[in-house]
């Protein structure tokens, strides 16, 4: 307990230093804009921004890009809440409620209510990472490299099992992130693959025009496909701050009491598993808070623990995400694989010795979530008239400016414009592969684990002599792999039951 106070004044120091505050601040205030905004999440406005924040410290990047990661949970709501649209699909089931709640003249009741929520679960989930992310670490100290490997083969396999409903498409998006990580020098004979006599790839392909690629311009085309760049301003819920009715009455309050802890604590351990992310965590959070509700039926009709539920799971999540990738260096979705990738871009690698050799660092990040917590409460009710009118800006205006910043953050990563060509066949590929229902976050995950997976695998083979005996003859490995193949069945199996049952109904169906 003594370390554990020590760890945390060591944090509140770096946090508390102006420099970082200020970064900090312009994190949390760049994340509500970019949650407000449908279409995209954290995942974009972190890979989009990435290339602005080379000039800064590690230590002051990571904390704005942190902020901006759960600062767009908050502004994310706030469409699902208005118009009915959630700005991040870890929104969507705030709209269940949100929205009969603002139909019902309880907008302003809403948006704040779920700015509560969402600082009460953020802030348990940081309290949580600073209860089991030591333990945890302290654990993987006795990893080796066949661990290692096996957990991010398991990991891995989560992600591209649950992202989505078709599995089959997740695996594939992964497997196109490794094949974009072998271009380059292999890292072990440092013979060059899959350049083709190029000097430009011998350095392989950037990760982050891959990410500002896929996340940025590949969102970018999607939209313009959708036709949002056309529609007209929606209606929405007129909100007056302060006004009359604006704040939540203390029935709000009671009702929701229980539904803060509860969803906070689901949607903590959401975002620890890989692959299940905030979004798991929100719908797991409104699943439960139904079932054990004494009045389920005014649940979808604007009930305020159905928005309370979602919004508290979802915050959690982006906090118990964090836990595996500063532990293991295996991020827990798509937001945090750009963070990881930020990560190793300043030479800091996330793993079981991590927290230990970098405290400064990795206790100041942790520290400056209880700070930006406070203040996105702080933004999210004083600035909702200024965020509300966000909404009015077309998307016709947006969209250059966007595509124009990803230009120029990507040519100004290395000066090249061979990578200004490889971030617009990305974004290409990008629209593509979300048209047709693949995983933009699979392939970035793949990508950032790949080199990790790949030494691991070859640091293995060496020690075992070419043998791929080290799988069962050390017990962690074994039960990892035992894991891997319990997931592999049970996908399959679930997936065989799923469409054997649409066949069955599709058979009864009456003619």
């Amino acid at each position: 307990m003594t370390e554990l106070f020590s760890n945390l004044a060591t944090g509140l120091s770096v946090a508390f230093s102006p420099h970082n505050l200020l970064f900090l601040v312009i994190g949390v205030f760049v994340g509500m804009v970019v949650g407000i905004f449908p279409g995209f999440g954290p995942s974009a406005g972190i890979a989009i921004l990435l290339p602005m924040t080379f000039g800064l410290e590690p230590t002051t990047a990571i904390i704005m890009l942190a902020g901006i990661y759960y600062g767009s949970m908050y502004g994310a709501t706030i469409t699902s809440i208005l118009i009915n649209t959630p700005g991040e699909a870890a929104t969507v089931a705030s709209t269940i409620d949100g929205y009969p709640l603002a139909r019902n003249g309880r907008a302003g009741p809403a948006l704040v209510m779920q700015a509560v929520a969402s600082f009460v679960g953020g802030t348990i989930g940081v309290i949580l990472i600073c209860a089991f992310a030591p333990s945890l670490s302290n654990l993987a100290s006795s990893f080796g490299p066949p661990e290692y490997f096996m957990i991010i083969a398991l990991g891995l396999l989560l992600l591209t099992t649950m992202m989505g409903e078709n599995k089959l498409n997740g695996l594939i998006s992964a497997l196109f992130g490794f094949a974009i990580s072998t271009v380059g020098v292999d890292i072990i004979t440092g013979a060059q693959r899959y350049t083709f006599g190029s000097p430009e790839l011998i350095g392989g392909i950037d990760f982050v025009v891959i990410a500002i690629g896929l996340f940025g311009i590949g969102e970018l085309l999607y939209c313009i496909h959708s036709g949002l760049h056309r529609e007209e301003k929606k209606d929405r819920i007129k909100v007056t701050f302060g006004g009359k009715g604006f704040w939540p009455d203390a029935k709000d309050f009671i009702e929701s009491k229980f539904t803060l802890i509860r969803g906070s604590i689901l949607g903590f351990i959401g975002g620890v598993l890989p692959g299940s992310g905030a979004t798991l965590g929100s719908i797991m959070a409104y699943s439960l808070e139904k079932k054990v509700s004494k009045t389920p039926e005014k649940f979808g009709k604007g009930h305020m623990p159905g928005l309370v539920a979602p919004e508290a799971g979802n915050n959690a999540a982006s906090a118990g995400a964090m836990v595996p990738m500063l532990t293991l260096g295996i991020p827990g979705s798509g937001s945090t694989a750009v963070l990881l990738g930020a990560f190793l871009m300043w030479g800091l690698t996330p793993g079981p010795l991590f927290m230990e050799q970098n405290p400064e660092f990795s206790w100041g990040l942790i520290t400056s979530m209880y700070l930006g917590n406070m203040m996105l409460l702080l933004v999210n009710i004083v600035a909702i008239p200024l965020f509300v009118k966000l909404l009015d800006i077309p998307y016709k205006l947006i969209l250059p400016a966007i595509i124009i910043l990803c230009i120029v953050g990507t040519f100004s990563l290395h000066g090249n414009i061979v990578e200004v060509w490889f971030l617009l066949i990305a974004g290409v590929i990008g629209f593509f592969m979300k048209l047709y229902g693949y995983s933009p976050a699979a392939v970035v995950l793949a990508l950032v684990l790949a080199p990790l997976a790949e030494k691991t695998l070859r640091q293995s083979l060496l020690l075992s002599e070419g043998s791929l005996g080290f799988l069962v003859t050390r017990p962690i490995t074994l039960g990892l792999l035992i894991s891997f193949f319990i997931i592999v069945f049970a996908s399959v199996f679930f997936s065989y039951r799923k469409g054997k049952n649409i066949n069955n109904n599709n058979d009864i169906t009456p003619r």
